[in-house]
């Protein structure tokens, strides 16, 4: 079972993990995902258990279990949500979106004819 193991203190290391969940089995694997920019922990962390029935003891026992001076919350992890497409070009814009980092352009018609504002990156016709 894969716990999550939150407000992890920032000086914890894997073998500090390790010595504080050891009563509960074999720790198959440990994750302590690690700030892009800073390259330092990010105060949480995840662990599978060897044994189901361990693991839910640890959840037990160890949510809210002190841990160089910090309460951990302790979780069965869920599973990674579907992202939203959060990267890449601009896109958005009035009618569309485009590829342009700036957003789409607008194209609402105001004055007739086909005065357009073209500031914006690749706004779409969809008439």
């Amino acid at each position: 079972m894969k716990l999550y193991l939150g407000n992890l203190p920032f000086a914890a290391e894997d073998q500090d993990i390790r010595d504080a969940f050891k009563d509960y089995g074999t720790i198959e694997d440990l994750f302590i995902p690690l700030d892009r920019e800073t390259n330092r922990p990010r105060g949480f962390a995840f662990i599978t258990l060897a044994d189901d029935e361990l693991a839910r003891k640890a959840i037990e026992e160890m949510d809210g279990a002190d841990l160089m001076g910090r309460n951990l919350r302790v979780n069965e992890a869920e599973e990674r949500r579907p992202q939203q497409n959060r990267g890449g070009g601009g896109g958005g814009g009035y009618k569309g979106g485009g590829g342009d980092r700036r957003g789409g352009g607008r194209d609402d018609r105001r004055g007739g004819g086909r005065d357009r504002d073209r500031r914006g990156g690749g706004g779409r016709d969809n008439w």
